[in-house]
């Protein structure tokens, strides 16, 4: 399989995992209407899974800029150096020339965002553009058009979102069973094993669904970093650009656990310590990702 045929693989799981997020969240309700003998809940699931998902398709770059305090977008004469870095890799892509912002912190990080490549998003910070040299933005900026081509960018915006929305209504469902329903009056077994199951289900769907949303930011991490080394056909740059980004110790003020897993690496600066630790990281660890570009330049 070749790196492009990855990327259209990569496209139709986009859309099967958010079908399952949709099923996931039907069913749950579902679940718990049954349990409680409560149609709304159903009803409320649905609505709440189809609203959601119009919200995150049309609008969730537009939430992540916000939660960001990103600016924007700028003009050519407003950074004429970035400009033009972003527009010549843009050609070289055969992208449309996406939208730029900047985020006025110092901590050097980057991301991309937006529902297409017509309507898509490349954000950096201050520190950024001030802590790397040219080839080394070159290496975050093609990695991030990466992601605009591979078609990430969809998917890492809307997942925020119904990974909240399974969050949130796990924890209305868990406040809801302290008042019970016409089945947890029911004397029998059957009645006490769907209480349990509840309140399993309560708890484990946003852990799992969390869980599953880092292990899909994490792999395709690595299918960007070998796209943007393809594009700018200097691995190095972006391995450089990579080793800035995680040595700077400062985190950034405007992200996230939410946004975290956007950025071209840990905004956050979390330490690393244990296996169970590394269940919960937003990115691959960096210093696999370099070695993995600096195969590349072999």
């Amino acid at each position: 399989m070749t790196l492009y045929t990855q990327a259209d693989v990569n496209i139709r799981k986009t859309w099967f995992l958010m079908t399952g997020f949709l099923i996931f969240i039907i069913l749950l309700g579902w679940f718990f209407s049954y349990l409680f003998n409560e149609q709304w809940i159903l009803i409320l699931a649905v609505v709440l899974a189809v609203f959601q998902s119009f919200l995150s398709y049309w609008n969730s770059d537009k939430i992540i800029l916000s939660l960001s305090q990103a600016q924007g977008p700028i003009k050519k004469e407003d950074n004429p150096e970035l400009y033009r870095v972003v527009e010549n890799l843009s050609i070289t892509a055969g992208l449309p020339l996406p939208k730029i912002y900047i985020i006025n912190d110092a901590s050097p990080n980057a991301f991309a965002t937006g529902r297409d490549p017509q309507h898509a998003v490349v954000c950096v910070t201050r520190g950024l553009l001030d802590k790397l040299e040219k080839v080394e933005l070159e290496g975050v900026i093609s990695h991030e058009l990466s992601h605009i081509g591979n078609r990430d960018i969809l998917l890492c915006s809307v997942i925020v979102v119904l990974v909240g929305m399974i969050s949130l209504l796990s924890n209305w469902l868990l406040r809801g069973m302290r008042f019970g329903g016409r089945r947890r009056d029911d004397n029998d077994n059957l009645g006490l094993i769907l209480l349990l199951l509840g309140l399993i289900a309560a708890i484990l769907a946003p852990i799992a669904a969390t869980l599953l949303q880092l292990s899909i930011s994490r792999k395709r991490e690595f299918l960007a970093d070998a796209t943007g080394a393809l594009l700018t056909r200097y691995p190095e740059g972006l391995a450089r650009a990579l080793e800035k980004i995680t040595k700077d110790p400062a985190p950034l003020r405007t992200a996230s656990q939410a946004t975290a897993h956007l950025f071209i690496a840990d905004p956050l600066k979390q330490k690393k310590i244990t296996w169970f630790t590394k269940l919960w990281l937003t990115h691959p660890p960096v210093e696999e990702r370099i070695k993995v570009l600096r195969q590349m330049s072999v």
